[in-house]
């Protein structure tokens, strides 16, 4: 009984003396950034389209399936999936209702579009009745590429790190030797959509005032940035 005392307290004793050893090996501590620029290539655009009267005669109605119909077929000649059409919202629960109660009452609709190429919506909307068209927006975007550049900036970094930590070591003689710890900060922020003033709400009225020419959108590019802390130990 005694010996099995004595052989807890010295493995006890050893494995305290462990934990309180201190690292005495030679490190620099050094940071390495990544940063690029992309072109959104998944562009979400908002579009609300409302019946009108021509020449504020109410006999001479504008209707919304005109418009959809203009919005539909505009999509499809420029070569986008009618599945990346989709409806938002209706301004009202029961058209027909409406209409009964009110002859003057102007549906609408919203509708959200995935396109690639912002040249190609420009295309879609000159072929829409410019005003059927109540404002347009940039809801979101987004880079199909986005997984993957992501690691390559994180490699980047990495390696601008070991690069870093190589000449100021060697600048003192000494030699680099392997990574000891490494810790990514993540600052990922996506930027919101930048619009020219004239083109977030794009009414009829400034429609017609450009002579029904299509918005021109100008928002900023996606930039990502990576930097991660190392430790690599100096031989």
């Amino acid at each position: 009984m005694k010996k099995l005392v004595a052989l807890a307290f010295v493995a006890l004793f050893s494995m305290s003396a462990m934990a309180q050893q201190v690292d005495l090996r030679k490190k620099i501590n050094v940071s390495g950034s990544a940063e690029a620029e992309v072109t959104p290539d998944i562009i979400y655009i908002g579009i609300s389209l409302k019946e009108y009267f021509k020449d504020n005669n109410s006999k001479k109605r504008v209707d919304i399936t005109e418009l959809e119909n203009q919005l539909y077929n505009a999509v499809l000649k420029a070569g986008i999936s009618k599945e990346d059409l989709m409806i938002n919202n209706i301004s009202s629960f029961n058209y027909a209702t409406e209409k009964k109660k009110n002859p003057d009452f102007l549906a609408s609709k919203q509708y959200r579009l995935k396109v690639s190429d912002l040249n190609k919506w420009n295309e879609i909307i000159s072929a829409v009745d410019p005003k059927g068209v109540a404002y347009t927006n940039i809801e979101s975007y987004d880079y199909s590429k986005i997984e993957s550049l992501k690691k390559e900036l994180k490699i980047k970094a990495l390696q601008a790190a070991k690069a870093k930590a190589t000449y100021m070591v060697e600048a003192l003689g000494e030699k680099l030797g392997g990574v000891i710890d490494i810790q990514e900060i993540n600052n990922e922020a996506y930027p919101q959509p930048m619009y020219r003033a004239n083109v977030m709400m794009m009414k009829a009225e400034s429609a017609d005032a450009m002579g029904g020419a299509p918005a021109d959108l100008d928002f900023k590019k996606i930039k990502l940035n990576y930097q991660v802390n190392t430790v690599f130990e100096i031989k």
